[in-house]
C-alpha cells in the first residue's frame, strides 16, 4: 500500500492475526457488525446490543510506540465503531485455538468443568478470562507453578463481571477462571471430565489441561506496529484532528449553519444507553488530541484528559507516583478508584472516557456515579468553547446549560485533598475521611444505581467527641438532573459536636434535600437510601459498635469476593455404561471456541435480505395506516410486508397450539401494544431494525370500548379462556368440612405474581430460504420444529411437503423459542415467498422482549384453616391468570400450579382458575410454568400462618409433609411406590449435611449483635409433577460403522444430545462384541429436519431428553436383534470380533441399519414426581435492602442420573434462574400494557455478583425406578422452584430487622403483629428496604438520642 493510498484514509486492522485494509466504511458500522457479516469469525455473538450482556466481547490490542508496548483489554464489539480501531489489532475465541489445529486450554477447561451449556456466551466468556490471562502475564508478581498464571484466585472470578450467562448459574464458569489462578485450592474445584474422585493434588494438576503462559497467542501482529495513525477518509465521513486548533476548525466548519450533524467520538459506548439511530453526517474522532488524553500528577492533584479510558484513569489514580502526596490524598485517589470499577463492566471502562461520561451527565442527564464523586472531592473542569477556555468548579460545570457541540470537555482535575490545619490543643487529632457509596442490584456493577454518594469530611476528635470542621455531601443518580451537593445539611453540620441528635437532625434535611423528580420509580426508597448512607459515614464517629465491619472477603482494591467456595456431590453408576457417566457435554468444546453453529451464524445465502418487526403502541385500536415520514423508503429498505401479503389460500397465522392459533400481524386493529404490524425487510439488519423504528402508524379509536390489561377487569367483564375439561385438576377431599375442624383460619388473603423474561441469550432469529417448485427451507431456533413447520405451510397456502425446517442448536430457550419463535419464521418465510429471494431475522433485544410475553401474571385469593399445632385442615384458592390476547399455552398452568401447590398436605384443597384474555401479549410456558408460582403461593400461606401462631415456619413445613398415604391421595397416579417417595429423607439429609439446626442458632446470635444487617435462613422442599411426552427417534449405522441419531427433541443447552449419545453407545453394547468401550465416540446426534423426522413435538418440560432416550433405545435394541444373529455367526468363526466386523458383514448381507420409531408413553409411565429440598441463607442490610445470598444447599432427587455432570449443571441453573424471579427481575409494563422494560438496563438477570457464596449441590442417585428410562428422573425445571428458598430466608431476615425496628418504637402493634407482611416477588431492594423500614435510621437515632442532644 502506498503512502499516497494511506493519506487518503485507509482503515487498517487485524482480527486473529489477519490484515484487513478497507479504504471507506460506513462511520456508523460497529466492529460486531462488520466481524459478523464480513468476517468468518462468528463466535462474537450479538444479545443484547447495549454492552450490557458481554456477548459481543473481544480482545483490543493497540500498540503504545512510546512505551513500546502493547496494551490488551477486553471491550464491547457491539458498540465500539469499526473505525475507532485503526492501527489495532482483534482477537476473537477463534484466534485462540480450534478443533482442527487444537484447542486453547481456556476452550478445553471451559468444556472439561461443564462450564457450557447452550453455549451462546461461551466464546465471550473465553475471551474475558483470556484478556485477564493476557494481562497477568505482565504482573509484578512471583512466576507462577507450571499451568498456572499469575491471576489470584478472586481476580480470576472477576474475569466475567459483566458477562450474562442464563444457563449453567455461572459456577462452572468461575471454576473455570479459578484453575488457571496460581493460588487455587484444586480441592475447592468443582466437578470435572479430567480427574477422578480420590486422585491426589499432583494427579489433579497434571491431568489439567496444561496453560503455559509464554507460548500463548500473539494478540498484535508486527505487521501492524507502523499502522497506527489517524483515520481520515476522502469522504471526510470520518475525521481525526490531532490538535486542538484542528478539532476548531473542523467544528466550526461543520457547524456554520449548513445542517452537517456531527458526532464527536471516542468510545461510542453511550449508544448502548441512548440508541442513538440518528443518523451523522460527520464523526469526529478526539483520542489523537494530546491535550485530551493527558494525565498529569502533582503535588495539587491528578488532571485526566476527557478521552483517557475509566479503565487507564484508575490505573492513574492507584499507582504510586514520584509526586508524593499525603496518605490521605492517597487514600481519596484509591477509593475513586475503587469506586470507578463498580462502574459499567471491565469491557465497558476499557472503551468508555471519563470526559464522555461526564458529557453525557451534563448534557443528557445521565446517572453517573464519577460525576457525584467529582462534584463531592471539588473537581475542576476545563472547557473550550471556540476560542474561549474555561475553568469551572464541577458543581459550576452541571449546573450551566447542557454543552453544546461547539464546546469540548477537555479535562478534569481531582485536587489533592488533606486535612486542614488548626490552631486546637494537643489532645486534638484531625483527619479526613472519605468514602462513597452506590446501591445497585449487582454490587460489582453493569447496573444502574438507586443512589450514589460520595462524602469528604474534616474532623476533629477529642475526649468531648467528634467535631465536623468542614463536610461536603454529594448525591447523585436518585432522579434528578445532576448530582447535587445537600448545602443545607452541610452548613448544619460544619462545626457541631457529633451526637445521636445532630445526627438526627442532619437525616431529617437529606430526607428534605433528597427528593427525586416525579415520575421516579421507588422516590421514598431512593431518599431513604441517602439517609441510611450518611449514617453508615458518620455513625461509626458516634458509636463505633454501632455499625460492623462488611464480613465479607475483599480483594486488593476494595472489591467483595464472589463465589467463596462449592461442593458437588454426585454417584456415577456404571451399571449401565457409559449412561450415568458425567462425560463432558457433547458440542462444549466447538462453542467455547466459536464454531458451534447458531442460526444467526449461517453464512447469508446471495441477495439475502433482513427484517425487522413494526410494533403497534396501542393496545385496541384500528390501524389506518404504517407509513415512514419522507414519501421515499428509507435507506436500504426494501419493502413492508403485512397481513394483505398474505398470499391467496394462506392464513393471517403467526402460532399454532392444540388450543388455539394466534395471528402474525394485527389486521385492521391491533390488539395488545407491542404486536407486530408489519415486518420492515430491508438489504441489512441494521436498515431494517433503523427502518422499523422510523415507522408511523396511523391509528384510530373510534367505535372501540377500552382495552381489557388487568385481570380485575378480565373478570368484570367475564373475559376468560376455557380450560379443556381433562386438563382442569381435580379437587382434592372436602373444603367446607376441612374448615370446620380448623382452630384457626385466614380469609381472603392475596397474593400477586408477575411476570418473568426468559432471557435466552440467542434473541428469536429465523432465516428463510425459497427452494425450487414453492418450496421453502427455513433455518429456526425454535424448540418445537414441527409447529413451525405447520404454521409456515398455513400461512403461505401450500402443502406442508413443501416446508422444511432445520434446527441445529438453540442458544437457550426456556420455553420462549416455543410458540414465539412460530412467528418470527413465518415472517421471515412471508417475506421470503412474496420477494422471491432469501430472508432472514435476528430480532433486536427490545424487539424480543416487547413480544415474548414471558411467564403468566397472576392474582390469588386464598383462605386457609389450621390447627393450633400448625397442622392445615383446608385451603382454597381463587386465581386468575392474565393469559394475554391469545391462549397460547396457558391451559397447561392449572394443572401444574396445584401439582405443585400439593407439595404440602393441606388436608382438603379447592380451587376455582381462571385463564384471563387481556390486551397484552400473549403469555406462554417459561420454564416451571406455573410450578414456579404455586411453589411461592404454598410457600407464602404457611409463613403466614407460621406468623399467626408465632411458630417457627419450618416447624409448620414439616408438620404438613406428605405421608406415603396423604401422597397417593393428592398425587393419584403418581406417587409411585412408597420406597421412591424420598422427600422425607432428603429433609432430614439436608438438615444434617447444612448443618441446618446449628446454623439457625448462629444466625439468632449473629442478629443480636448486628444492628444493621440481619440473617434469615430457610428449608424448602419440593414436589414436581413430570409428564412424559410421544417422541420419535430414527438411528442409522452407515458402513464404516459411525452411528447417526435424529431424535424429535432439540438441542437446548440441556445436554439432550449427550444423553441421547450416550443412551446409544449403552444399547449397541449390549450386542457385546469387543472394542464396545469405544462405542460412544462413534455416535453423532444431527440436526433436526422436519422432512427427514416428522412428529417431532415440542423441547419441553424437562423430559425430553429421558423420552428421546427412550425412543433411541427402542431403535437401537430392533437394531440389535438384527445385528445380534450376525456377531453370533462370526464368533463362531472369528472368535474375536469387533463392531467394525458386525456392520461389514451386515452390509453384505444387505441388513437394514436404519430403525425408526414413535414411542408414545403408556399411562402406568405417563407421570411421576421429582423430589428435592433447599437450605438458603442470606443477609439483608436493613440501610439498603441488599440482599447477599451467603450460602445455598441443595438436594435433588435424580433417580439414577444419566449423565451426573449435565444434571447437576441444570440444578444449579434452574435454581439460579429461580433466583432471578424471586429476587430480582422485574418484567414491567405501562399504562397501556407496553413492556417497558426492554433491555439490560432495566432487566436484571443474575449475575457472578449475585449468586450464592457457597453453593452445594447433592445430585442424589435414589435407586431403581423401572417405569422410568434407565431409573432416571428429569432435572430441568424442578430446581428452580427451590429458588423459593433464598425469598424464605429473606423474609425471615426482614422479619428480625422488623422486631428490631418496634424495639426503636418504629411499628405499632405486638411482635406478632410486627411479623405479619407479605414480601413481593421479586423482592428487590426497595421492597426488602421498605419492608426493614424506610425510617429505621431516623428512629434508631430517636431512639438513642438524648432530648437536649441536637444542640
Amino acid at each position: 500500500m502506498s503512502n499516497a493510498a494511506k493519506e487518503l484514509g485507509t482503515l487498517v486492522f487485524a482480527v486473529n492475526g489477519e490484515r484487513f485494509e478497507l479504504s471507506d466504511v460506513d462511520p456508523s458500522t460497529t466492529l460486531l457488525e462488520f466481524l459478523r457479516s464480513q468476517t468468518r469469525f462468528k463466535g462474537v455473538k450479538l444479545s443484547c446490543g447495549e454492552g450490557g450482556c458481554g456477548a459481543c466481547d473481544v480482545l483490543l490490542s493497540k500498540y503504545d510506540p512510546e512505551l513500546k508496548q502493547v496494551e490488551n483489554g477486553k471491550v464491547n464489539s457491539c458498540l465500539a465503531l469499526l473505525c475507532s480501531i485503526n492501527g489495532c489489532s482483534v482477537t476473537t475465541t477463534e484466534g485462540l485455538g480450534n478443533s482442527k489445529d487444537g484447542l486453547h486450554p481456556i476452550h478445553k477447561r471451559m468444556a472439561g468443568f461443564h462450564a457450557s451449556q447452550c453455549g451462546f456466551c461461551t466464546p465471550a466468556m473465553c475471551i474475558s478470562l483470556f484478556s485477564v490471562l493476557v494481562n497477568a502475564k505482565n504482573a509484578n508478581r512471583p512466576e507462577p507453578p507450571p499451568g498456572f498464571s499469575k491471576l489470584t484466585v478472586l481476580e480470576a472470578e472477576k474475569a466475567i463481571v459483566g458477562n450474562l450467562c442464563r444457563c449453567t448459574g455461572y459456577r462452572p464458569i468461575a471454576d473455570t477462571c479459578k484453575s488457571f489462578a496460581a493460588d487455587v485450592d484444586i480441592e475447592d474445584l468443582g466437578i470435572n471430565s479430567f480427574w477422578k474422585k480420590g486422585d491426589s493434588i499432583e494427579d489433579k494438576i497434571s491431568k489439567l489441561p496444561f496453560y503455559d503462559p509464554d507460548d500463548d497467542i500473539c494478540t498484535y501482529p508486527e505487521f501492524l506496529k507502523n499502522e497506527s495513525k489517524p483515520l481520515n477518509f476522502k469522504s471526510q465521513s470520518w475525521s481525526t484532528p490531532l490538535t486542538i486548533e484542528e478539532l476548531q476548525s473542523l467544528l466550526e466548519v461543520n457547524l456554520a449553519g449548513n445542517g452537517t450533524k456531527i458526532k464527536l467520538v471516542v468510545g461510542n459506548t453511550s449508544t448502548g444507553y441512548y440508541k442513538d439511530l440518528e443518523h451523522y453526517d460527520k464523526y469526529i474522532d478526539l483520542r489523537y488530541i494530546p491535550e485530551l488524553s493527558l494525565i498529569r500528577r502533582d503535588h495539587t492533584g491528578i488532571e485526566i484528559g476527557a478521552t483517557v479510558p475509566i479503565s487507564k484513569a484508575i490505573l492513574a489514580l492507584r499507582e504510586e507516583h514520584d509526586v508524593k502526596l499525603c496518605s490521605e490524598a492517597e487514600l481519596v485517589f484509591q477509593k475513586i478508584a475503587n469506586h470507578m470499577e463498580r462502574v459499567a463492566s471491565g469491557s465497558i471502562r476499557n472503551f468508555a472516557s471519563v470526559g464522555g461520561n461526564l458529557v453525557i451527565a451534563q448534557r443528557r442527564y445521565f446517572p453517573s456515579d464519577i460525576a457525584t464523586i467529582f462534584l463531592a472531592v471539588d473537581s475542576i473542569v476545563s472547557i473550550i468553547t471556540g476560542q474561549k477556555h474555561e475553568k469551572l468548579t464541577f458543581e459550576e460545570f452541571l449546573g450551566r446549560p447542557p454543552l453544546d457541540f461547539k464546546s469540548v470537555l477537555l479535562s478534569v482535575k481531582i485536587p489533592c485533598w488533606k486535612p486542614e490545619k488548626k490552631d486546637l490543643s494537643s489532645e486534638t487529632e484531625t483527619k479526613l475521611l472519605f468514602e462513597t457509596y452506590r446501591a445497585s442490584p449487582r454490587p460489582l456493577g453493569n447496573a444502574l444505581p438507586f443512589l450514589n454518594a460520595a462524602f469528604l469530611a474534616d474532623i476533629s476528635s477529642s475526649k468531648t467527641g467528634v467535631l465536623v470542621n468542614n463536610i461536603r455531601l454529594a448525591f447523585g443518580a436518585y432522579g434528578t438532573k445532576h448530582a447535587m451537593r445537600a448545602r443545607k445539611v452541610e452548613e448544619y453540620l460544619a462545626g457541631k459536636v457529633l451526637s445521636f441528635g445532630v445526627l438526627y437532625e442532619a437525616v431529617k434535611l437529606v430526607k428534605a434535600a433528597v427528593v427525586p423528580e416525579q415520575g421516579t420509580s421507588d422516590p421514598a426508597y431512593r431518599s431513604s437510601l441517602a439517609v441510611g448512607f450518611l449514617c453508615e459515614f458518620l455513625l461509626p464517629l458516634i458509636d463505633p459498635d454501632s455499625v460492623t465491619s462488611d464480613p465479607y472477603e475483599f480483594d486488593d482494591v476494595g472489591n467483595p469476593g464472589l463465589v467463596s467456595s462449592a461442593k458437588q456431590v454426585i454417584e456415577p453408576n456404571r451399571e449401565y455404561y457409559p449412561v450415568g457417566k458425567p462425560i463432558m457435554k457433547s458440542g462444549a468444546a466447538l462453542q467455547a471456541s466459536g464454531e458451534a453453529i447458531y442460526v444467526d451464524d449461517i453464512p447469508s445465502p446471495e441477495n439475502c435480505l433482513h427484517g425487522a418487526f413494526i410494533h403497534s403502541t396501542k393496545p385496541l385500536a384500528w390501524v389506518k395506516d404504517v407509513k415512514f415520514e419522507s414519501k421515499s423508503l428509507p435507506d436500504g429498505v426494501t419493502d413492508i410486508i403485512s397481513f394483505k401479503d398474505i398470499p391467496k389460500g394462506g392464513e393471517n397465522i403467526g402460532s399454532n397450539t392444540q388450543y388455539g392459533d394466534e395471528p402474525l400481524f394485527a389486521d385492521d386493529i391491533t390488539s395488545y401494544a407491542g404486536q407486530p404490524v408489519a415486518f420492515v425487510v430491508a438489504d441489512t439488519q441494521k436498515h431494517a431494525d433503523v427502518g422499523a423504528a422510523m415507522a408511523i402508524i396511523d391509528y384510530d379509536t373510534e367505535g372501540l370500548g377500552p382495552p381489557i390489561l388487568t385481570v380485575e377487569e378480565a373478570f368484570e367483564r367475564s373475559c376468560f379462556f376455557e380450560v379443556p375439561s381433562d386438563m382442569y385438576p381435580a379437587q382434592v377431599g372436602d373444603f367446607l368440612k376441612g374448615m370446620s375442624e380448623a382452630d384457626h383460619k385466614i380469609l381472603s388473603a392475596e397474593i400477586r405474581l408477575g411476570s418473568q423474561y426468559f432471557f435466552y441469550m440467542e434473541t428469536q432469529t429465523a432465516l428463510a430460504i425459497p427452494d425450487e417448485d414453492n418450496c421453502m427451507v427455513v433455518y429456526s431456533s425454535s424448540q418445537c420444529p414441527e409447529n413451525v413447520h405447520t404454521v409456515i405451510a398455513r400461512c403461505l397456502g401450500i402443502p406442508e411437503h413443501n416446508v422444511r425446517v432445520i434446527t441445529r442448536r438453540v442458544g437457550g430457550g426456556f420455553g420462549g423459542k416455543a410458540t414465539k419463535s412460530m412467528h418470527i419464521a413465518a415472517a421471515s418465510a412471508l417475506a421470503a415467498h412474496k420477494l422471491r429471494r432469501p430472508v432472514r431475522i435476528y430480532v433486536n433485544r427490545k424487539s424480543d422482549m416487547l413480544i415474548a410475553g414471558g411467564r403468566q401474571p397472576m392474582k390469588i385469593t386464598y383462605s386457609v384453616g389450621f390447627k393450633s399445632n400448625g397442622k392445615i385442615t383446608a385451603l382454597h384458592l381463587d386465581i386468575l391468570i392474565n393469559s394475554g390476547i391469545v391462549i397460547d399455552l396457558s391451559p397447561i398452568v392449572p394443572g401444574n400450579m396445584i401439582g405443585s401447590l400439593k407439595k404440602y398436605d393441606w388436608g382438603a384443597l379447592s380451587f376455582n382458575i381462571k385463564l384471563c384474555k387481556t390486551n397484552t401479549s400473549a403469555k406462554t410456558s417459561m420454564r416451571g410454568p406455573g410450578e414456579v408460582n404455586a411453589t411461592f403461593i404454598a410457600e407464602a400461606i404457611l409463613e403466614r400462618v407460621a406468623s399467626t401462631l408465632s411458630m417457627e415456619v419450618d416447624f409448620i413445613r414439616t408438620k404438613n409433609l406428605h405421608t406415603y398415604e396423604s401422597l397417593s391421595s393428592f398425587y393419584e397416579g403418581s406417587a409411585g411406590e412408597p420406597q421412591e417417595y424420598t422427600l422425607p429423607s432428603i429433609m432430614d439429609k439436608l438438615a444434617s449435611t447444612s448443618s441446618f439446626e446449628k446454623r439457625i442458632e448462629m444466625t439468632k446470635e449473629y442478629n443480636l449483635c448486628d444492628k444493621w444487617r440481619k440473617k434469615g435462613i430457610s428449608r424448602v422442599p419440593i414436589i414436581h409433577q413430570c409428564s412424559l411426552q410421544p417422541i420419535p427417534a430414527k438411528v442409522s449405522i452407515l458402513w464404516d460403522g459411525s452411528v447417526a441419531v435424529e431424535v424429535g427433541g432439540i438441542e437446548l443447552g440441556q445436554g439432550l444430545w449427550t444423553k441421547v449419545k450416550q443412551m446409544t453407545a449403552y444399547a449397541f453394547g449390549l450386542i457385546q462384541c469387543d472394542g464396545a468401550e469405544d462405542l460412544l465416540d462413534k455416535v453423532r446426534v444431527i440436526q433436526a429436519d422436519t422432512l427427514s423426522l416428522v412428529q417431532g413435538g415440542i423441547t419441553a418440560g424437562s423430559s425430553t431428553s429421558e423420552s428421546s432416550c427412550g425412543a433411541v433405545r427402542v431403535c437401537c435394541d430392533i437394531l440389535v436383534g438384527r445385528l445380534a444373529p450376525l456377531k453370533e455367526k462370526l464368533q463362531k468363526q472369528m472368535g474375536y470380533v469387533t463392531w467394525d466386523d458386525i456392520i461389514l458383514q451386515a452390509h453384505s448381507e444387505n441388513v437394514n441399519l436404519s430403525a425408526s420409531t414413535y414411542l408414545v408413553p403408556d399411562s402406568n409411565s405417563l407421570h411421576y414426581l421429582n423430589y428435592g429440598a433447599a437450605v438458603s441463607e442470606v443477609e439483608v442490610n436493613i440501610l439498603t435492602g441488599e440482599t447477599r445470598i451467603l450460602q445455598s444447599d441443595i438436594i435433588y432427587d435424580c433417580g439414577q442420573s444419566l449423565n451426573p455432570a449435565v444434571d447437576l449443571g441444570q440444578i444449579e441453573g434452574a435454581f439460579v434462574q429461580g433466583i432471578g424471579f424471586f429476587m430480582s427481575e422485574e418484567y414491567l409494563s405501562n399504562s397501556d400494557g407496553m413492556v417497558v422494560t426492554v433491555g439490560t438496563w432495566t432487566y436484571e438477570i443474575p449475575t457472578i455478583d449475585t449468586i450464592p457464596r457457597q453453593f452445594n449441590v447433592e445430585v442424589l442417585n435414589s435407586g431403581h425406578h423401572k417405569k422410568r428410562v434407565l431409573s432416571s428422573k428429569a432435572s430441568g425445571e424442578p430446581p428452580l422452584l427451590l429458588a423459593v428458598s433464598v425469598h424464605c430466608a429473606t423474609r425471615s431476615a426482614i422479619k428480625e430487622a422488623r422486631k428490631q425496628l418496634r424495639s426503636w418504637g418504629g411499628l405499632e402493634g405486638s411482635d406478632s403483629e410486627s411479623t405479619l407482611f407479605d414480601l413481593e416477588v421479586p423482592a428487590t431492594m426497595p421492597v426488602v428496604k421498605q419492608l426493614c423500614g424506610l425510617d429505621s435510621v431516623e428512629k434508631y437515632l430517636q431512639f438513642c438520642a438524648s432530648p437536649s442532644d441536637s444542640t
